[in-house]
C-alpha cells in the first residue's frame, strides 16, 4: 500500500491585491517548482496542478487521480502571450477567441512545439491551453514560473470538485497541497475548442456556449463523437465515465408524471431511490428516500454551478440503490449540463413515448 504524504492546506482570500506576495501562494508555487502537485481553484472547478514540462509531476497527477494515461491534460498559463512558448502557431480564429474569452472558461487546441511533457499530450501532436479567470489560480501559476497541467482535482470518475472540501475528500494524503480559494463560480469545466482545422470544433461543451463562440467566429462545429467512446480522446472528458455518484444514475426525459412512474417502479422492486431535481420540484415527488436539489429550472447557470455538489451529496449519508435525474433543455449552457449528466449516468436515458 502506498504511503500517504502530508497534504498542506492553505486558505487564501481571492479578493486581495497582493496575492503574488501571499506566503500561502508562494509556498504552493515552490512545491510546484519542485514537481509536486497542488490543487487550486479556478472559475470552473478546482484543478490538480503540476509542472506541464515535468514527466515526474505529470505522473504524480495521474497517480493521485487514478486517471488513465491516454487522457490528455489541459495546460494553464497566467497570460496569453505565454501560449507562444508552447505552440507552433496561432490562427486568426484562435486569436479572435482569445480576444473574446481569455481569461475565462475556454480551452483552445493548438499544434504544440514539443516543449511540454509527452505525458501531458498523451502522445498527440496537439495540446489544450487556457488562461483561467481566477485571481488565485493566476497567482499560483505566475509564482510557479512554469506552465501548469491541471485536470479536475478529484479521483478519476467522481464528480469534479467545486470546493476545497471536495478536493480534500478525494485527495488528502495523495497530494502535496490544497489552496482553498472558496467555491468556484461556473461549476462546470471549460469549453474545449479545436482550432487546428478549417472550422473550429467543440470537443467538450462547457462554460462558454456554442452560441457565444459563433457570435465571435461564425460557424462552429460540434464533434459528433461526444456521445461515443473513442480510442484516443483529443480532449479531457471525451472518454470514460465521468462525474458519477456511486449509485447507478438514470436520466428521465418526460413529464413529471412519467418521472414519478420511474420512482414508483423502482420502489416496487425494493430499491431505495434518490432523485435530482430543480428547486421548484423539491417536494413534488414521493417515494424517494433522498432528494437533492440542483439549481432552479429557469436558471441553467445555477444548475451548472450546483451540479457536481449535488452529485457528491448522494455519496454521503444513507446509501441508495438508484438515482433518477430530470433532463434539462440543451440550448446554451444546457448542452454542457446534459453532457455531464449523460456521462454521470453512463448514457442511461429513459424517454417518455
Amino acid at each position: 500500500m502506498k504511503e500517504q504524504q502530508m497534504t498542506n492546506f492553505w486558505s487564501v482570500e481571492n479578493n486581495v491585491d497582493n496575492l503574488l506576495e501571499s506566503p500561502e501562494i508562494l509556498e504552493a508555487a515552490q512545491l510546484l517548482k519542485h514537481n509536486e502537485v497542488v490543487a487550486f481553484p479556478t472559475e470552473t472547478v478546482y484543478g490538480l496542478g503540476g509542472n506541464a514540462q515535468s514527466d515526474i509531476a505529470i505522473e504524480r497527477i495521474f497517480n493521485a487521480k487514478g486517471r488513465p494515461s491516454d487522457n490528455p491534460l489541459i495546460v494553464h498559463v497566467s497570460k496569453r502571450e505565454d501560449v507562444l512558448d508552447y505552440v507552433n502557431q496561432t490562427t486568426e480564429v484562435s486569436e479572435r477567441l482569445m480576444d473574446a474569452f481569455w481569461p475565462g472558461p475556454l480551452t483552445l487546441i493548438f499544434e504544440h512545439n514539443e516543449t511540454l511533457s509527452k505525458k501531458v499530450t498523451a502522445g498527440l501532436s496537439t495540446v489544450g491551453i487556457r488562461v483561467p479567470d481566477d485571481p488565485v489560480a493566476l497567482a499560483v501559476i505566475e509564482a510557479s514560473g512554469c506552465p501548469i497541467a491541471a485536470p479536475s482535482a478529484n479521483t478519476s470518475g467522481r464528480p469534479s470538485p467545486t470546493t476545497a472540501a471536495h478536493v480534500e475528500e478525494d485527495l488528502s494524503g495523495k497530494i502535496a497541497g490544497i489552496v482553498d480559494g472558496g467555491s468556484t463560480g461556473v461549476g462546470l469545466e471549460s469549453t474545449v475548442v479545436d482550432c487546428t482545422g478549417v472550422v473550429p470544433m467543440i470537443l467538450r461543451p462547457g462554460g462558454i456556449t456554442k452560441e457565444q463562440l459563433e457570435e465571435v467566429v461564425g460557424e462552429v462545429a460540434v464533434d459528433p463523437s461526444l456521445m461515443e467512446e473513442k480510442e484516443a480522446p483529443r480532449s479531457p472528458g471525451m472518454k470514460y465515465t465521468h462525474y458519477a455518484p456511486k449509485a447507478e444514475m438514470t436520466l428521465v426525459h418526460g413529464s413529471d408524471a412519467f418521472f414519478q412512474q420511474q420512482i414508483d417502479q423502482a420502489v416496487e422492486e425494493g430499491l431505495t431511490v434518490g432523485i435530482l431535481v430543480p428547486k421548484e420540484k423539491d417536494e413534488r415527488f414521493t417515494g424517494a428516500v433522498r432528494t437533492e436539489v440542483c439549481g432552479e429550472a429557469g436558471q441553467i447557470e445555477s444548475v451548472a454551478r450546483e451540479l457536481y455538489g449535488a452529485l457528491r451529496r448522494f455519496d454521503s449519508g444513507e446509501s441508495i440503490d438508484v438515482i433518477f435525474a430530470q433532463t434539462v433543455g440543451e440550448a446554451s449552457l444546457g448542452q454542457a449540463v446534459m453532457n455531464r449528466l449523460r456521462k454521470a449516468a453512463g448514457n442511461r436515458v429513459i424517454v417518455e413515448e
